[in-house]
């Protein structure tokens, strides 16, 4: 196949841009050929290039000129959306629709049902805007980077794209990463039909690892939904605790920072290569996953079940879904930091049981998120989007 991906990237680096690396690569290793155009954050630059991609956001005739060029050039038989906020903009779609090239887009957060994209607001769980034409509680509370104008921004490229019908009628397959994240979607008011399951993927695998190194180990961006109030304060609660090491940047950078200086066992690694995270995970005991909202996936458990690295995560939403507990991990009450220390204690006492959980993680990694099961996935979708729903591989 010939395979045009469009991604918008982010200014900090995350789970998004290395599935797009891993797809392309895991495609073009099985002869496909791929194109990627890209839009990246790093361009917004000032407070004009702020505005203009405010008004852009919504409609930008200069990204669906350039798709068009790329569809000219490149011939595509299918294009894969992976971001198209806030450079690319909805217009790709129509870039698309005219040249008569099927879509995939793949609903890595929940941007076409919250103006934040999280369905989080003010530490904890919002979805008042979920199902409404109109999604007016998000510019209320100025959920878009804390910005009453972008909010508002935001809300009318949903508003206007869901009276186009955009979102129904120029995307032919929506992947969603988990049966969680496809309800909260149909909810939204996506077909049910048209959004295929397909969770992420860990391209190379790594080795299995042995665990020797005795700490936990957190991996993600340092924000108030990913659980690290919760995470650092049931290392206060622990009678005996192990080792913390926490990898990753992001705004509470200072808070971490403060918990080091006042808990001994606490290690803030900042950002760390790729490579280096995996080394960290092979040598981990455990990987902490505490996020207090509804992760569409969680690359890093992919990754921690990829080398065999058991995971303890919050119960709620994706996560209980792919953490089989007592099997590949456990599973903690959201937000409660005694309830996660009653789990890492447990698990720190029980390191047989753990050496047990090693091997199940990583054949969970094998049966359901190795590159070659993924690729067969991502092909059938394509041949759907194509109008072939024998999803035979071609």
């Amino acid at each position: 196949m010939r395979i045009l991906i469009l991604h918008n990237r982010y200014q900090i680096r995350g789970g998004e841009d290395v599935v797009v690396d891993s797809e392309k690569a895991l495609l073009e290793a099985h002869g496909n050929s791929v194109d990627l155009l890209e839009a990246d954050n790093d361009e917004i630059l000032d407070w004009r290039a702020m505005a203009k991609t405010a008004v852009e956001a919504i409609y930008s005739l200069r990204a669906k000129q350039l798709v068009e060029a790329k569809i000219s050039s490149f011939q595509p038989d299918v294009v894969h959306v992976h971001n198209f906020f806030p450079l690319l903009s909805p217009a790709v779609y129509d870039a698309c629709q005219q040249a008569g090239v099927p879509v995939v887009q793949t609903l890595h957060n929940y941007r076409l049902l919250c103006p934040k994209a999280s369905f989080f607001r003010y530490g904890q769980i919002c979805e008042d805007c979920l199902g409404k034409l109109v999604p007016w509680p998000g510019v209320v509370h100025n959920c878009y980077r804390g910005s009453r104008l972008g909010t508002a921004m935001v809300a009318a490229m949903l508003t206007i794209h869901r009276l186009r019908k955009t979102w129904t009628e120029r995307v032919n397959v929506y992947i969603a990463l988990t049966e969680f994240a496809k309800q909260k979607f149909v909810e939204g008011g996506l077909p049910a039909d048209k959004i295929a399951l397909k969770p992420n993927f860990v391209y190379p695998a790594p080795n299995i690892g042995e665990g020797k190194g005795d700490y936990a180990l957190f991996v993600g961006r340092l924000s108030p939904e990913k659980g690290l109030e919760t995470l650092l304060n049931s290392w206060e609660l622990l009678e005996k605790p192990i080792p913390l090491k926490i990898v990753g940047e992001g705004p509470m950078a200072d808070v971490v920072a403060a918990a080091t200086e006042k808990l001994k066992e606490v290690e803030w690694l900042g950002r760390q290569p790729h490579e280096q995270v995996l080394s960290l995970m092979k040598n981990a005991t455990i990987l902490i996953f505490p996020s207090i909202w509804y992760e569409p996936f969680g690359l890093t458990i992919a990754e921690a079940y990829a080398v065999g690295l058991p995971v303890i995560a919050s119960r709620l939403g994706s996560m209980s879904s792919i953490i089989d507990s007592g099997r590949t991990g456990f599973l903690f009450q959201p937000g409660d930091p005694k309830d996660l220390a009653r789990t890492v204690e447990w698990a720190i006492q029980h390191p047989e049981e753990l050496g047990k959980m090693r091997q199940e993680a990583r054949a969970e990694f094998e049966e359901k998120y190795s590159a070659e099961k993924n690729y067969r996935q991502l092909i059938k979708i394509y041949n759907q989007a194509l109008g072939d729903r024998s999803g035979n591989v071609r």
